[in-house]
């Protein structure tokens, strides 16, 4: 009896090389012919691990980690049962008000993020706030920038995964607040394009709050083996949808405690 195991591994390093040529070119060269949407959640971040092996290969260096569909309603559209993550990388990681090349990413869409700094290795799991907030060197505001477009036919939880959350950059804002004392779930956020308000949302839109997304991102890599290190970064999702970005489009990211951030967007198309 032959073994379907070599067989799906090829297609998962086809539809690996197909994403890591995505990110970096922003065309789809090749494809497994099997659809991806057949494919197990596992297999899709098993995906994601070889494209982010590939990139560290590559000279691009692991950060930290974004947490992807936390609300409700896109988990619905998507059939997950919890949310899903991805990793942050370096050099695409931008700290400070920032001018991004527009033509740098696939139509660029973004959302404001609360940016955790982690100050202690996390290894087992964890329940109560206070462990967690304990755990938070600081809080930034930040802006993630996205590649929004999905490649492989209909929008899919697995395409999703594969790609990194279809994740690009992340702009972290100069400011670091600790986070004793901030009130995570209403914590005011608003985005402005050019001056004009755009979206807002508070901090309980994201899973009930962020530290509730903080959680099953530790216990999530904890039962898979892997660990939250001090030092690595944290986006626990956005209270508020993407928001696509035109070129020439300033976007300013306003929280009510943890302060502000910009990224300027030059270029056409």
């Amino acid at each position: 009896m032959t073994s379907d195991a070599p067989k799906n591994m090829d297609h998962l390093q086809r539809l690996a090389d197909a994403f890591l040529g995505i990110f970096q070119e922003h065309r789809c060269d090749g494809r497994s012919d099997v659809p991806i949407g057949s494919l197990s959640l596992d297999d899709a971040y098993e995906i994601q691990r070889r494209v982010v092996a590939a990139r560290v290969a590559r000279g691009e260096r692991v950060v930290g980690y974004k947490v992807g569909c936390t609300s409700r309603a896109i988990r619905r559209q998507f059939g997950l049962a919890e949310p899903i993550r991805g990793r942050l990388m370096a050099p695409h990681v931008h700290h400070g008000d920032t001018t991004l090349d527009w033509r740098a990413y696939h139509r660029p869409a973004i959302e404001p993020e609360f940016v955790l700094t982690i100050g202690r290795d996390l290894t087992d799991e964890v329940g109560d706030e206070e462990s967690l907030i304990d755990a938070i060197d600081c809080v930034s505001p930040g802006v993630e920038v996205h590649n929004y477009r999905f490649w492989l036919g209909e929008p899919t939880s697995q395409e999703l995964i594969a790609s990194n959350g279809i994740h690009a950059a992340l702009v972290v804002g100069d400011r670091k607040r600790k986070p004793q004392g901030l009130d995570w779930e209403m914590e005011g956020v608003g985005v402005w394009l050019d001056g004009e308000l755009a979206a807002s949302g508070i901090g309980a839109e994201i899973m009930g709050g962020p530290l509730a997304s903080l959680r099953w991102l530790v216990n999530h890599l904890v039962r898979r083996g892997e660990v939250l290190r001090a030092g690595e970064l944290v986006i626990p999702g956005s209270p508020v949808g993407l928001i696509s970005v035109e070129p020439g489009e300033r976007v300013t990211a306003r929280f009510t405690n943890v302060g502000r951030v910009e990224a300027e967007f030059r270029g056409d198309r």
